[in-house]
This record gives structure tokens, C-alpha cells and sequence, in this order.
């Protein structure tokens, strides 16, 4: 697993030719106040039970609001096989700070 800080995440979403899934795991009220555009709302408690609908072999950024559940999600993921799972440190909160500060922050 890979720990990018929301600038090292944007350099890297800019450069890869493929986008990788922006697995966002935190609950829907969260995701309703603010996220990452082109991100995908999976809370965090429903990952065991839809880990078979997700790629195993496509890169997978894994998101919440300060970088803690997306860090266990991420090593959760790698247990099962994932191959390429980026955590985002410091959450959509770092990433509204000093990528998106036009994001709403709670």
C-alpha cells in the first residue's frame, strides 16, 4: 500500500493513463457534504460484504475524512489480493486544505 499526501495524489491522478477507482468509505452523510469528484461512496462497514464487486487488479485509492478507516480499509483490501491500493493521508479534510479549497469541510 502506498500512503500519498492529497498533493502527491493529484500529481498522480494527473499522470496515470488509467483512472483508478476513488473508493470512498465513509457514511453517506459525509460523502453528501463534500468529496473527491469522480469518487465512488462505499462506507466503510459494507466493504466485506462487497468486496467480490470490486477489482482486485485495479488501482484503488481508498478514501475518508482523516486518512484513519481509508488506511484500514487499504491494508483490509491488500489482504485480499488487492495488487495496487493507495490510502489518501489526511483524508478529504488534508485534500480540501491544500488541493480543493473550495471544498466544504466538517
Amino acid at each position: 500500500m502506498r500512503d500519498l499526501t492529497p498533493i502527491e495524489l493529484k500529481e498522480h491522478l494527473e499522470a496515470v493513463p488509467e483512472p483508478p477507482l476513488l473508493l470512498d468509505v465513509r457514511e453517506p452523510w459525509e460523502f453528501g457534504i463534500c468529496h473527491i469528484d469522480g469518487s465512488e461512496l462505499l462506507p466503510m462497514g459494507q466493504i466485506p460484504m462487497s468486496l467480490r464487486n470490486l477489482d482486485p487488479h485495479r488501482q484503488t485509492v481508498v478514501i475518508c475524512h482523516h486518512g484513519v478507516r481509508s488506511f484500514q480499509v487499504a491494508r483490509y483490501l491488500e489482504h485480499y489480493g488487492f495488487s495496487d491500493v493507495i490510502n489518501l493521508r489526511g483524508g478529504v479534510d488534508a485534500w480540501a486544505k491544500v488541493v480543493d479549497t473550495a471544498m466544504a469541510k466538517y
